[in-house]
């Protein structure tokens, strides 16, 4: 099956899969496309596991994809960019202290803690692990996907500081995590491992370079986009930035997630307010979004495909089933640690950890790195578990997530919050 076919297949689930909510469903946009993605991803695993043999087209599919390349060095890329352009920085200034601990010591918690629970799991079940590949599992899902949830929370009047602290931690704790998983990655390859200090020059090379290199990189974008108003052009030398942008970070050997999101605020910001006019602003948005949104759909479709090779065994049942408690613990563990000990200086809106803990969803970032693992023999039983957890996680707490919030976040609260 050639490139042509594999992208029309894709892009028709896609398709379909946006139109059926639309019509039918009508669930909130992102998370319906998620949940009708999913769920065709799992008709086609129990329509496998009945014997109608999908196994052959699904390897032929994922044969002709080299995944590593093209969602680490593809995909992701704009996936961030997309995320980046609608998070107001002006907004993100005045909770930069508890986005910058979330997004960071949260990160590191949060790997650790599923990392050391995943490693218990695994080997309760009969798939021991090494504890690095556990770790390796821990920074994949630990990313979380704020555009699913920012819709709701707009929709049921969650205060806008609760808003800025979802969306802005969720952003930087995607390039924070790709970091330490793609550290955790070459430790792995490597058998000779790395030294601390190997890994601490690894990490300022790849996160300080990456924001070095997106700040280049923005501030080229701003200086174009700013010399034309015609919103077909702009909207190609936004593309431009993703594609040569992440080539070029890659040729120089720095982190191409951490300078996709630099790049992006800087673009969502100073492009926005001073480089665009209306028409292109408003188109632009509706570009990116529809990029955004089909690239999760097209994730799904993938990870559907995935999980018809993979071996789903009980014991990868059992531990993506208990993976779920796990990394909710995790998130717990992380978020409500980092805002206790924020709260001895500032305020938080009420209920605001059970906001964050229950509205930080997985999506596509987890999925892209996770089928981007390579061979190693552990790879089956991460896939398999983190399709369990994502889909828990969209299909679940995606859809509880607005109640959740009337429930815990109170009226007067969040009117005033609002206004």
């Amino acid at each position: 099956m050639g490139f042509f076919e594999i992208a029309a297949v894709l892009v028709t689930v896609a398709a379909l899969a946006s139109y059926v909510n639309y019509r039918f469903v009508r669930l909130p946009r992102t998370i319906g496309i998620m949940v009708l993605t999913l769920g065709a991803s799992l008709v086609m695993v129990l329509a496998s596991a009945a014997g109608l043999g999908l196994q052959a087209q699904a390897e032929s599919i994922l044969a002709a994809i080299d995944l590593e390349e093209t969602l680490l060095h593809g995909m992701l890329g704009f996936l961030l960019f997309a995320g980046a352009l609608h998070i107001n920085l002006n907004d993100l200034g005045q909770q930069k202290w508890t986005i910058a601990a979330l997004a960071t010591v949260g990160v590191l918690l949060s790997t650790f803690v599923v990392g050391g629970l995943a490693w218990l799991v695994l080997g309760w079940v009969g798939i021991p692990t090494p504890f690095l590949v556990c770790l390796l599992f821990g920074a994949l899902i630990s990313p979380t996907d704020p555009i699913a949830v920012l819709g709701i929370m707009t929709r049921v009047g969650a205060p806008k500081s609760l808003e800025v602290k979802v969306a802005g931690e969720s952003l930087f704790n995607d390039g924070v995590g790709v970091v330490v998983f793609l550290i955790l990655l070459e430790m792995v390859k490597q058998s000779r491992g790395l030294t601390p200090a190997d890994v601490g020059m690894l990490f300022a090379e790849e996160a300080l370079g990456g924001a070095a290199f997106g700040l280049v990189l923005g501030y080229v974008g701003y200086r174009l986009l700013k010399s034309v108003d015609n919103y077909q052009v702009e909207a190609l030398l936004t593309l431009a930035m993703v594609f040569g942008g992440y080539a070029v970070s890659d040729a120089i050997h720095v982190s191409g997630p951490i300078a996709m999101v630099v790049a992006g605020l800087l673009i969502g910001n100073q492009g926005r307010a001073l480089a665009m006019s209306d028409t292109t602003r408003r188109r632009l948005d509706d570009f990116w979004e529809l990029i955004d949104e089909g690239l999760n759909a097209v994730l799904f479709a993938l990870l559907g495909l995935e999980v018809l090779l993979v071996p789903f065994t009980p014991g990868h049942l059992v531990a993506g089933l208990a993976m779920i408690p796990a990394t909710l613990f995790a998130r717990l563990i992380s978020v409500g640690g980092v805002v206790s000990v924020l709260k001895l200086g500032r305020s938080f809106t009420t209920g605001a950890i059970r906001v964050l803990v229950w509205g930080g969803l997985r999506g596509g970032i987890s999925i892209a790195l996770a089928l981007s693992l390579p061979p190693i023999p552990s790879r089956p039983a991460i896939v398999a578990i983190t399709y369990i957890v994502v889909a828990f996680s969209i299909i679940v707490q995606g859809l509880t997530i607005g109640p959740l919030i009337q429930r815990v976040v109170p009226t007067a609260e969040t009117s005033a919050a609002r206004t």
